[in-house]
């Protein structure tokens, strides 16, 4: 059977619809990489894009992608709801098929010196692959954004895993790393309040005492077609069975209330791996005794 790697690189980039097609080409025009989906949100003025392919495919497709968008992208001029450091913000490998998390690692290393010899894009190694403990966490390489990345990378602790003390003028810097899979989860809220979403969000995330793996912060949303300005939730679920994704959905319906405020919508960014939505739908519909395994048609016949 052939490896199956995925990667869902984030792009500081959701407002110029002709600068997001650019680099999603560069994924297109990858010999034997396939691109499975990308969706840009203006507000947050970001893009996610999700690819899969052999290592060597993934491997091409990653490098020509953070070369186009270095290219395009000058975080100088850069304005979004949405936390960034680099053109291609965040870029993570996630065994699928007949790989291991040591391959993704592996690929993620030799992506990244390859981002900083040929982009010249200083590197970041993340997640299974940091080389620190407290480069795990993206939110701690991301701190201080692009605006502060340059006295950042001249602390002791900070400098890049590849391309040294220094960031790219326009493109920043690129976290790169391997992990399983996440869900990219958003509640919106029927209040302009952004302080409660930034208050709920407190409330759920791990590193504030609240769920384990979710990673979760508040955001002001402009609607693209009504201009009407809403708060939201905006969750990263990095382990969907330790945390389910209705656990979540209940917390912040429950925490809203008290604010007389109610959880209007919520929506799922990019891929979703399948389980993740049965187990919401075996809790909304009880149906304790159900056998994802046995009971899903498409595991008997994909």
């Amino acid at each position: 059977m052939a490896q199956i790697i995925e990667s869902i690189p984030n792009i500081s980039e959701g407002r110029r619809p002709e600068v997001v097609e650019a680099c999603v080409d560069e994924i297109r025009n990858t010999p034997g990489c396939t691109l499975l989906d990308y969706s840009s949100d203006e507000s947050h003025n970001r893009s996610v894009i999700t690819y899969i392919g052999d290592a060597k495919a993934v491997e091409e497709a990653s490098v020509k992608l953070v070369k186009k968008a270095a290219e395009l992208i000058d975080l100088n001029h850069h304005e979004g709801e949405h936390p960034r450091m680099g053109a291609v913000d965040v870029m993570p490998f996630l065994p699928i098929k007949d790989c291991t998390t040591e391959d993704c690692i592996e690929l993620s290393k030799v992506v990244g010196k390859r981002i900083a010899d040929e982009a010249g894009v200083p590197v970041f190694l993340y997640e299974e692959s940091a080389t620190r403990p407290e480069r795990q966490n993206l939110v701690k390489i991301r701190k201080g954004q692009f605006e502060g990345m340059a006295e950042k990378v001249q602390e002791p602790d900070w400098e890049p895993d590849f391309g040294g003390r220094r960031i790219h003028p326009t493109a920043g810097v690129t976290a790169v790393g391997a992990r399983p899979p996440l869900v990219a989860f958003n509640l919106d809220l029927d209040t302009d309040d952004v302080q409660i979403a930034k208050n709920i969000a407190k409330i759920i995330r791990e590193k504030d005492g609240g769920f384990k793996c979710v990673k979760s912060m508040g955001f002001e949303i402009e609607d693209e077609e009504t201009g009407r300005k809403y708060a939201q939730v905006s969750c990263n679920m990095t382990n969907f069975e330790q945390t389910p994704l209705y656990r979540v959905v209940e917390t912040v319906k429950f925490e809203a209330a008290r604010y007389g405020v109610h959880v209007t919508k919520t929506e799922i960014i990019g891929l979703c791996p399948m389980k993740a939505m049965v187990d919401c739908a075996q809790y909304y519909m009880q149906t304790n005794d159900f056998d994802f395994e046995k009971q899903i048609l498409e595991n008997h016949i994909i």
